[in-house]
């Protein structure tokens, strides 16, 4: 387990706070029984930016705390818990990285302050298929007089329908798998040729297909150099996915921990089921391999804030090792709940969906366990 610092101590403190008393998992099934239609409760979003979670990467000059990767994974661990639906991960991890890292001055003060207010929503355009795929770019971008023409189609948008401003992997040179000849542009979400479907997933977050049809913008929209964004995407990516580790591991935390209580309080045949040894053994299970997820995810988290070159290694293995950790969880909190646990009256299965949705993001366990071996030299 990371060594926090005191503020670290206190914001992890104050976000356990924030989300067991103001969203629980109560809250989060009031906004999807409500059919909110940007799969999230904008008022409590409001609060969040209030508390400067929108800030936490963005250095202090846009109006931001640059308080690190880590401690914004704190944050998004405890929102993981009580399952809350927010765009902190689309717009104040992704859409804020991509533009830190590879932004100019200009795009930085346009957009960061912005970003930290929680007044804009932004979030990364990458995949165009039902797998995680991000050297696959069909998505064209073609040279217009002094700027680009943006053509296609990007799906499971995180907060698609929510967004003002999309970070677009497009095609600019090269064949559709190649690395070389992806570029990444900045595209406000009004702009003429833009449009939105949203798509209903099963863990009844927000999403969207977003298509660019003839979608003109200028060349200050281009994000770092042309044909050569395939480094500042995986960067971004990483990010991204670090941090979607880090609400994965509040999932499985709260998953276990509630399982874990059922044991020690449901009777059958005279005695809690927790005496039972089979029980025992899957809880022990459980226990060490949530312990193993949370090193690989604070050591990728970390890495990040250190700026090491294992980045990808250990955004990869975090990954792979939680999304099992977490799919293990889930199905275990529906089977040791017994046939509550198989009803939308209790959150197990809130849970099990969450996770489902979580694994596929940003690349399932396969596809980083191919990653890490390829990174490894295999």
């Amino acid at each position: 387990m990371a060594v926090l610092t005191e503020e670290q101590s206190m914001l992890r403190d104050a976000a356990r706070t924030w989300t067991r008393e103001k969203s629980p998992v109560t809250a989060f099934r009031k906004m999807r029984d409500s059919g909110a239609p940007l799969g999230y409760d904008p008022a409590a979003f409001a609060e969040m930016a209030e508390m400067g979670w929108t800030g936490v990467i963005i250095p202090e000059e846009y109006g931001g705390s640059d308080f690190g990767y880590l401690s914004l994974g704190l944050i998004l661990e405890e929102t993981g818990r009580t399952l809350t639906a927010s765009p902190i991960l689309a717009t104040a991890l992704a859409g804020a990285s991509a533009i830190i890292l590879g932004g100019t001055q200009a795009q930085k003060e346009a957009w960061l302050p912005k970003i930290a207010s929680g007044e804009l929503v932004a979030t990364l355009a990458v995949d165009e298929g039902a797998h995680h795929r991000p050297n696959h770019v069909t998505l064209t971008a073609a040279t217009s007089g002094g700027g680009y023409t943006l053509s296609g189609t990007k799906t499971f948008v995180l907060e698609g329908m929510a967004a003002g401003l999309f970070v677009v992997s497009a095609r600019t040179d090269g064949d559709v798998d190649d690395k070389y000849g992806v570029s990444l542009f900045l595209v406000p979400g009004d702009a003429k040729g833009v449009s939105r479907k949203a798509l209903k997933l099963a863990d009844s977050r927000g999403a969207a297909i977003v298509s660019f049809e003839g979608v003109e913008v200028g060349s200050d929209a281009l994000l770092g150099p042309a044909s050569q964004g395939w480094d500042l995407l995986e960067k971004t990516l990483d990010r991204a996915r670090a941090g979607l580790c880090a609400e994965m591991l509040g999932s499985s935390v709260q998953a276990f921990e509630t399982t874990l209580d059922y044991l020690k309080t449901r009777v059958q045949f005279g005695q809690v089921i927790g005496a039972f040894q089979a029980l025992q053994h899957r809880a022990a299970k459980m226990f060490t391999d949530l312990e193993l997820a949370r090193s690989c995810v604070e050591a990728a988290l970390t890495a990040i804030d250190n700026d090491s070159p294992e980045v990808p290694e250990l955004v990869s293995l975090a990954k792979a090792k939680v999304g099992d950790t977490l799919h293990l969880v889930s199905n275990e909190m529906v089977q040791m709940h017994g046939g509550i646990g198989m009803t939308d009256a209790h959150d197990a299965g809130l849970y099990l969906k969450r996770a489902r949705a979580c694994e596929a993001t940003f690349g399932g366990q396969a596809f980083h366990r191919d990653r890490y071996a390829r990174l490894q030299g295999y």
